[in-house]
């Protein structure tokens, strides 16, 4: 028994506990128990747990704070909670560091956290209440086995994930695949036992050029940097070609929002931030749970890319010292998550303050460079009883092809661009995660650079790119603060079978500066449901429902609101070859003369959530 020293508790470890699954697969823990003079008090307490694929000892990279910048291990996380009175409970998932089995991504974590509690509670130190924590993946699979309902589940802390449905974020969105499942799985085959224990095996995979299979598109078995690793190639290759919604992405582990009336009642706090790709996913989820359970069900957003709370930037652009959680919701992320465990597992009191929604409101700076060299945008937090805030004005604008964004009907014709496949859109910032090398999220100025993977033209503004259609409103007369909900109404025709609509919101500085909000984007085959490909006649004018991810931005006076419509956001998503063929299989790319209708009769129109002046 290992002792590490801790206020007002000593702790000790219990290192390689197993357990065994349903089938029989063992998995492996490590226990941390509140201590006093070297001796394990009784107890029983309540438990805290972490399952993970990221290594239960491992170094956490998100988890630091403004006054420790450096990263700690999940050891010295357990330490810190098990010192506070819980047994802490760090597990390795299923086919990961000392667990056995095979890892697939996602699809085991719902009934291996079932039985995971159902382990924990019958042990003689658990109290019979379990909370978990964990950010992304730790995020997954606390809501895939909270759909199943199982024993001691008390309360949640779900940090930048948990698949409310990995269909529409996470892993697809708008029928698109996110090819940022292609770079994590890369990274995580690098970790995976078979190949750590071969250190040959470690040099071949850190030897493939991600750039350049980035470049030939789509992967396939035996072609792809993951062809010796063949269970992380097929999973992939598995989630790519899935285009249709069926029984695969309906499972417990991928879509929370198919199991909400089944899914454990327990008070559950979601985090995350406008640079994540899981913004939409935390909204289904406090708005589903909300609905279906008395929870509470609590949303915390903050102006972050995955995962980093404690940063006032993302990207090029920085929040200033309001936006970090760190000082303004909490000490700091340990004493938030503490405060939130002691309320419901210790019987603790409610923060008077701690309304459902905590959402941070972009905007409002000066707009100057900081020593950093990063654009001081800004902004506030703000608090409401649900979502959408209460109050909103849903105002609609409509795009005229003269390039304006404005309120009254377009009577111009239409406008048009041609998608050319092997010269798509490059992805300049945005909210995506576990991108790197190859993409980069956050906050930037919408121009090509050379450090972006896909600019041809480094210094060419995305706005004069002759496949983007740009659209945005007069500077405005004051300040003006959106958020909420995205919705937009297109009416296009192309003269292929299947093509894209990407879009961008952006923020644009009198200077120019050019600040990307939020996506979307639309395969637009699914453009009447997403269980069947419905393909386009040439020419044929259709009219396609689109969402955008939500935001919340004040756009100051002098500034623009502007909108961007092409058909491609590249390597943030698959591009689409306009051929109608199979998903994420290989196909020859074709070019799509793709047309925007703006008449009368075609208004193509966004609709934005207006806020009320404070």
């Amino acid at each position: 028994m290992t002792i590490l020293p801790g206020a007002p508790y000593d702790v000790a470890v219990d290192e390689d506990v197993e357990m065994r699954t349903r089938d029989g697969v063992r998995l492996v823990a490590d226990i941390y128990h509140p201590v006093a003079n070297c001796t394990r008090l009784p107890g029983p307490w309540p438990v805290l747990l972490e399952r993970t694929p990221y290594d239960r000892r491992g170094v956490n990279l998100s988890e630091y704070s403004l006054a420790n910048p450096n990263p700690r291990s999940r050891v010295e996380i357990a330490q810190r909670f098990a010192s506070s009175g819980y047994v802490v409970m760090m597990q390795d998932c299923r086919g990961r560091y000392a667990s056995e089995g095979t890892f697939e991504k996602y699809v085991n974590e719902a009934e291996d956290g079932y039985d995971t509690l159902a382990w924990i509670t019958a042990q003689p130190w658990c109290d019979g209440r379990v909370g978990t924590f964990g950010l992304s993946y730790g995020a997954h699979v606390q809501m895939a086995m909270a759909c199943l309902n199982p024993p001691g589940l008390a309360c949640m802390v779900v940090d930048s994930g948990g698949f409310s449905d990995a269909y529409h974020a996470g892993i697809r969105q708008g029928g698109a695949f996110e090819l940022k499942q292609l770079t994590w799985a890369y990274k995580q085959a690098l970790l995976s036992p078979a190949v750590m224990a071969d250190p040959a095996h470690v040099q071949a995979l850190l030897d493939e050029d991600l750039f350049d299979w980035f470049r030939r598109l789509p992967w396939s078995e035996g072609h792809s940097p993951l062809r010796s690793v063949p269970e992380y190639e097929s999973y992939v290759l598995k989630q790519w070609r899935q285009g249709e919604y069926g029984d695969f992405w309906r499972q417990v582990g991928l879509s929370a929002r198919n199991y909400y009336a089944a899914c454990a009642d327990v008070p559950t706090v979601h985090l995350c931030g406008w640079y994540d790709p899981y913004v939409t996913t935390i909204i289904s989820n406090l708005t589903g749970l909300s609905a279906a359970k008395q929870g509470p069900t609590h949303m915390v957003m903050g102006p972050w890319t995955h995962g980093q709370r404690s940063r006032t930037y993302a990207g090029d652009v920085d929040f200033g010292p309001a936006a970090t959680l760190d000082g303004n919701l909490a000490d700091d992320y340990d004493r938030f998550r503490l405060s939130w465990f002691d309320r419901w597992l210790k019987d603790g009191k409610a923060d008077p303050a701690d309304a459902p929604v905590r959402l941070f409101v972009m905007g409002g700076g000066s707009g100057q460079r900081n020593a950093d060299g990063r654009l001081d945008h800004g902004g506030r937090w703000l608090s409401a009883q649900n979502w959408p805030l209460p109050g909103t004005d849903f105002r609609t604008f409509h795009l005229h092809a003269d390039g304006g964004l404005r309120a009254e009907t377009s009577t111009g014709q239409s406008l048009s661009w041609r998608h050319d496949p092997t010269h798509p859109v490059p992805t300049i910032g945005g909210a995506h995660t576990s991108g790197q090398p190859v993409m980069e999220p956050g906050a930037y100025d919408q121009v090509e650079r050379a450090d972006f993977f896909g600019c041809e033209m480094p210094g060419r503004p995305l706005a004069e790119r002759d496949d983007v259609l740009v659209f945005q409103t007069p500077p405005l007369e004051s300040d003006t603060t959106i958020a909420g909900p995205i919705d937009l109404v297109l009416h296009v025709s192309s003269d292929r079978p299947d093509t894209d609509i990407a879009l961008k919101l952006i923020d644009v500085y009198p200077d120019g500066f050019a600040m990307n909000l939020s996506h979307g984007i639309r395969r637009l085959r699914y453009r009447d449901g997403w269980e069947k490909p419905s393909f386009m006649e040439p020419g044929k004018v259709y009219e396609v429902r689109m969402e955008m991810f939500p935001i919340a931005n004040l756009f100051k006076a002098g500034h623009r609101i502007r909108l961007d419509v092409s058909s491609s956001n590249f390597p943030h998503f698959d591009v689409n070859l306009n051929t109608g063929g199979a998903q994420g299989m290989p196909d020859t790319p074709v070019v799509a003369a793709n047309r925007l209708h703006l008449d009368t009769d075609h208004p193509s129109r966004i609709t934005l959530p207006v806020q009320p002046l404070p």
